[in-house]
């Protein structure tokens, strides 16, 4: 089973266009859609969640319409929201055992099972009677997972799941989520490349509504090799350096500034040749180096 979209278009009364043309092949297994704040990406989400309409186009889950049999879809369908409110001085278990309630598991021994076995599976067995209102950012999180897990979902949705989370945090959620998509089409929608480097076999790079790269990550950061080169310099150098190089990106280093180039043969007499990283994929992309003979080839790769 895969989710196909096939020219999903979006436009808001105020004339921004969040979505122009998405069309996307996903399969089975962790997928990333990688994009900056205002890229699209939550508007897309939203859609396939139920929770918007497209103005045009087409989702297919298997031979599941999306867009045309949104009961049918939410029978199948787990939703972790950018933003996922709890009520606080519920416990993990009576308000798990209530979404199970609204979900029409009726039987109290099934339900019970069923439970117990999702506050295990998202590692909270142990702290299931406290108040939810105590719990980190990252615990919170995966009690979004364990109610979208309810009624075991084919296509689980997860919204900027990491933002906020400390790295402790931040590495349970991924797990959870990488055993997950072993049987599930799971879209991770997020701004943070780590994420998607860490956990997708496959990925797309979505700005102003369109797709500007879908490929294997390992492929993109492979067609880039040779084309990345990076200088340490002095933060007052870097002006010249952006002047004349196809700067990518620039971090700081020790009080001076580490600089990715992109280009086709060395820059010249300081850059080293560096291997590239998703994020060098990503800068490249958004900077259009990607664009036409890079993206087809790391898409069909």
């Amino acid at each position: 089973m895969q989710l196909t979209l096939r020219d999903i278009r979006k436009t808001y009364p105020n004339g921004v266009q969040a979505l122009d043309g998405v069309s996307l092949t996903i399969p089975v297994g962790m997928y990333g859609l990688l994009g900056p704040n205002g890229a699209g990406k939550s508007t897309l989400m939203r859609i396939l969640a139920t929770l918007q309409e497209a103005d045009s186009g087409s989702a297919m889950l298997g031979e599941l319409d999306v867009l045309n049999r949104k009961e049918d879809v939410r029978k199948t369908l787990g939703y972790l929201p950018q933003e996922f409110g709890v009520y606080p001085h519920a416990s993990a278990y009576s308000l798990l055992d209530h979404f199970a309630v609204l979900e029409g598991m009726a039987g109290k021994g099934a339900r019970r099972e069923v439970v117990e076995s999702l506050l295990r599976q998202v590692n909270l067995w142990d702290v299931r009677h406290q108040k939810l209102g105590g719990y980190s950012g990252g615990m919170r999180q995966r009690f979004g997972v364990a109610v979208a897990l309810l009624g075991n979902p084919k296509l689980l949705i997860v919204d900027e799941p990491t933002a906020g989370l400390d790295p402790a945090e931040r590495v349970r959620f991924l797990n959870l989520l990488s055993e997950l998509g072993e049987t599930s089409v799971v879209i991770l929608s997020t701004h943070i490349v780590e994420d998607v480097s860490e956990l997708c076999t496959r990925m797309a790079i979505i700005n102003r509504g369109r797709i500007l790269l879908e490929a294997q990550p390992q492929d993109a950061m492979t067609h880039l090799r040779g084309r990345i080169w990076r200088r340490v310099v002095a933060r007052d150098a870097l002006p010249a350096v952006q002047r004349d190089h196809a700067v990518i990106s620039t971090t700081l280093l020790g009080g001076r500034t580490v600089v990715h180039v992109y280009e086709e043969a060395s820059p010249g007499p300081g850059f080293d040749a560096t291997e590239p990283d998703l994020t060098d994929v990503y800068f490249s992309t958004m900077a259009g180096h990607m664009g036409q003979h890079g993206a087809h080839a790391a898409a069909a790769a």
